[in-house]
């Protein structure tokens, strides 16, 4: 009886974390994608846009060393990749504005707002 409770103990334990992990997992993936929004908006000159991603990810993703650097990563090739594109136009405000409203709405939903500090 004791092995068979202690079992169920640690199962309930692996299916939690696992259940975190694909929650940051998803909240990593939509923090590269804001970084990504954020390096365009960075070579466009939106500079009011860019400011609005950093804080989504001031406010929504948890503060440690793997986001920061999967954002700044993303952040950076998203400028490069604009710049190196000279004959491609910015995508217009609005548009931009739309898709970061998008990848906020999908990074709030991925990691809850216990999991931010």
């Amino acid at each position: 009886m004791k092995r068979s409770a202690l079992l169920l103990c640690c199962l309930s334990l692996a299916l939690s974390a696992h259940a975190t992990d694909s929650m940051t997992d998803a909240g990593l993936a939509e923090t590269q994608v804001l970084g990504g929004l954020n390096g365009q908006a960075l070579a466009c000159g939106y500079a009011e846009t860019a400011s609005r991603i950093k804080t989504v990810i001031i406010q929504h993703a948890p503060k440690s060393r793997r986001y920061g650097a999967a954002f700044e990563e993303a952040t950076n090739k998203s400028f490069l990749d604009q710049a190196r594109m000279e004959q491609t136009t910015c995508p217009d405000g609005p548009t931009l504005n739309g898709q970061v409203d998008e990848a906020t709405q999908r990074l709030q939903a991925a990691v809850p707002a216990q999991m931010v500090q």
